[in-house]
C-alpha cells in the first residue's frame, strides 16, 4: 500500500481541509511514533526468526502467549494480547505490507494529531479489531484460531485518512485508486469474507473493525470536542460556585472572630480558617 502525489499536492495548492498537513512529492518523513512502531515490529519479527528459527511466531511460545487466541474464557480475558498481537507477523509479505501502510499513512496522521494522540488511535484500532474477532468467536460465528498482525490498526489509519484527506491515492495491489474508493472496496471484500466465512474470516473481521474504529474516531471528533468543552465549562462553573461558597463561609468566620474572638470558633471553623490562611501564604510565596 503506497501513496503518490498529484497536482494538488504541490506547495501552492490550497487544501479544502483547513488543518490538513500539505503533502509533498517524495517519500514521507518518518515521525517519532511511526518510526518506533516500525522498528519494534521489525526487531520482533527478525528476532523471532533468530530465536525460534521460524518465520511465523504463531507456533512458538511467543505466539501462544502474545497472539489473540480466544480458545477459552481465560484466554479471552488476557488483555495484554489486545496490544501484543499487533507486533507479531506471520510472513515477510505480511509485515512488509503492514509496515508500508504505516510508513505512508502514519506520518500524516501523527503530524495532524500529535504523537500521543496518534499512538492511542493506532493501538485502539488494533484493539477494536481484536475485540470484534473475540466477540465473533464467543458467539460461535468463527472458530478460535491464533490471530496476529497490525492490519487492524493499518486499516484504521486508511479509514481515517479516507475521511480527513480524500485527495490521497493508494495502491490497491498494483492499481492506484483514490483512497475512498479503496476503503469502499476493502470494506465490501471484508464483509463478503465474513458472510461466507472465508479462510481468513477472523483476520478480515479485525480489518473491518479496525476500519470502523478509525472512521468512528474521526467522525465523532466534533461532538467529542463539544462534549469536552461543555464538561470543562461545567467544571469551571462548579469550581467558581464552590469558591464563592467557601469565601462566604470564611467571611462569616472572620466576622465571628471580630465579634467574639478566635476562641469562640468551632473545630470545623478553625480548620477552614487554617486552610484559608495556608492557601493565602502559598499564593504569596515566591
Amino acid at each position: 500500500m503506497g501513496l503518490y502525489d498529484r497536482d494538488y499536492t504541490q506547495s501552492d495548492f490550497q487544501s479544502e481541509h483547513r488543518y490538513a498537513p500539505r503533502m509533498r512529492i517524495g517519500l514521507p518523513q518518518l515521525t517519532p511514533v511511526v518510526k518506533a512502531i516500525i522498528a519494534a515490529n521489525v526487531v520482533i519479527f527478525f528476532g523471532g526468526i533468530i530465536i525460534f528459527r521460524k518465520i511465523t511466531l504463531v507456533d512458538t511460545p511467543a505466539g501462544r502467549w502474545f497472539s489473540v487466541f480466544p480458545d477459552s474464557p481465560g484466554a479471552m480475558l488476557q488483555v495484554w494480547r489486545l496490544i501484543t498481537y499487533q507486533f507479531l507477523h506471520g510472513s515477510v509479505m505480511h509485515i512488509l505490507f503492514n509496515m508500508l501502510g504505516l510508513f505512508f499513512l502514519g506520518p500524516t496522521l501523527e503530524q495532524h494529531w500529535g504523537s500521543r494522540r496518534f499512538l492511542i488511535f493506532y493501538l485502539s484500532c488494533g484493539v477494536a479489531g481484536a475485540l470484534f474477532y473475540i466477540l465473533l468467536v464467543a458467539v460461535g460465528s468463527l472458530q478460535p484460531l491464533p490471530m496476529i498482525g497490525a492490519s487492524g490498526a493499518i486499516l484504521g489509519m486508511l479509514a481515517a485518512c479516507a475521511i480527513l484527506f480524500p485527495h490521497f491515492v493508494v495502491f490497491l495491489i498494483v492499481f492506484p485508486v483514490p483512497i475512498r474508493t479503496a476503503a469502499v472496496i476493502l470494506t465490501l471484500a471484508y464483509l463478503a469474507s465474513l458472510i461466507t466465512v472465508a479462510q481468513n474470516a477472523g483476520g478480515d473481521a479485525a480489518h473491518l473493525a479496525g476500519m470502523a474504529a478509525g472512521a468512528a474516531y474521526v467522525v465523532s471528533q466534533r461532538w467529542r470536542g463539544a462534549l469536552r468543552y461543555k464538561l470543562e465549562i461545567r467544571l469551571r462553573q462548579k469550581k467558581t460556585t464552590t469558591q464563592r461558597s467557601l469565601q462566604a463561609e470564611l467571611d462569616e468566620i472572620l466576622d465571628k472572630v471580630h465579634r467574639e474572638g478566635i476562641h469562640s470558633l468551632t473545630r470545623r471553623e478553625k480548620k477552614i480558617l487554617k486552610q484559608a490562611t495556608d492557601a493565602e501564604r502559598s499564593r504569596n510565596t515566591p
